[in-house]
């Protein structure tokens, strides 16, 4: 079973924006054996007419893919209670530590959304959460030397965005824990079936490797805290801002408006000149 490495960083923009980077680590594969085991039994597996699924690798791309997928996260706005700070929110008291709601979305002291011009609600489906989330918060990059996945998540609240990344990968470990321990349970009961079918030593044997195997499997998963993704660098509170670079800003605008204004004087100065040349014709 192949572990790879992630690290999870986090943003948070107000006044300022921070960003964290994180020095990458190559993944460890195989960590505990059951990817080599799995492919030294797909032959049999093969005979008995079950896959035992793919090495490290493939669970690695599949997890990414879950990560990122619409179902995974609009379960995982509404398992952690998100759609109010992604939609409804306005800004991040620093001082208070908490959210400034939009009034005009949401009322809090009835915990109902509001209606538009229209009177359509303003409720958020779980396509626009969704949306929103992959388009300005979340983010995914992967070093294709090293094998390493950056996690990284913006949001209006430091601790939020450390909160929320933290979380991310926390579920997808456990989404991708009890979908594997869930299909190698179903393939031991095939197994264990089977076994009750044949009277062949031969045959005994093989289901015997094979539902040892899925055993392991299931055993190995229920035993590592981080099953898919290994966290090589926590998530902390950025303090460093990344955006806006307002130095650079005010340089390009000095600049931007110093070719305006050159720009204008000869501008002025050819129409005053072509004005001369009229009154002295």
């Amino acid at each position: 079973m192949g572990t790879s490495g992630i690290k999870a960083v986090q943003e948070f923009f107000f006044s300022n924006s921070f960003d964290r980077h994180n020095s990458p680590s190559p993944p460890t594969q195989d960590e505990g054996g059951a990817g080599g085991l799995s492919g030294q039994l797909g032959g049999l597996a093969s005979l008995a007419g079950i896959s035992l699924g793919g090495g490290g690798a493939n669970q690695t791309a599949m997890a990414k893919a879950v990560l990122q997928s619409r179902a995974f996260l609009a379960g995982f706005i509404h398992r952690h209670n998100l759609p109010i700070p992604l939609m409804a929110t306005e800004a991040w008291d620093m001082e208070n530590g908490k959210w400034v709601i939009n009034r005009e979305v949401y009322n809090p002291e009835t915990g109902e959304w509001l209606t538009n011009e229209q009177g359509e609600s303003l409720k958020p489906t779980d396509w626009d959460m969704v949306k929103i989330f992959k388009g300005g918060y979340l983010s995914l990059t992967n070093d294709e030397e090293t094998g390493m996945v950056t996690l990284n998540i913006k949001s209006q609240s430091p601790p939020v965005a450390k909160e929320w990344a933290e979380k991310l990968v926390h579920d997808i470990n456990e989404h991708m824990r009890e979908q594997d321990v869930k299909e190698a349970e179903a393939r031991i009961a095939y197994l264990e079936g089977k076994l009750q079918e044949t009277n062949i030593a031969g045959m005994q044997q093989v289901f015997y490797q094979l539902i040892e195997s899925e055993t392991r499997t299931v055993m190995l998963a229920n035993a590592q805290d981080e099953y898919i993704f290994k966290t090589v660098d926590p998530a902390v509170v950025p303090q460093e801002k990344s955006e806006p670079k307002r130095a650079l800003i005010a340089i390009v605008a000095t600049m931007l408006g110093g070719m305006l204004g050159v720009f204008i004087v000869f501008i002025l100065a050819f129409i005053r000149s072509g004005n001369k040349e009229n009154k002295s014709v």
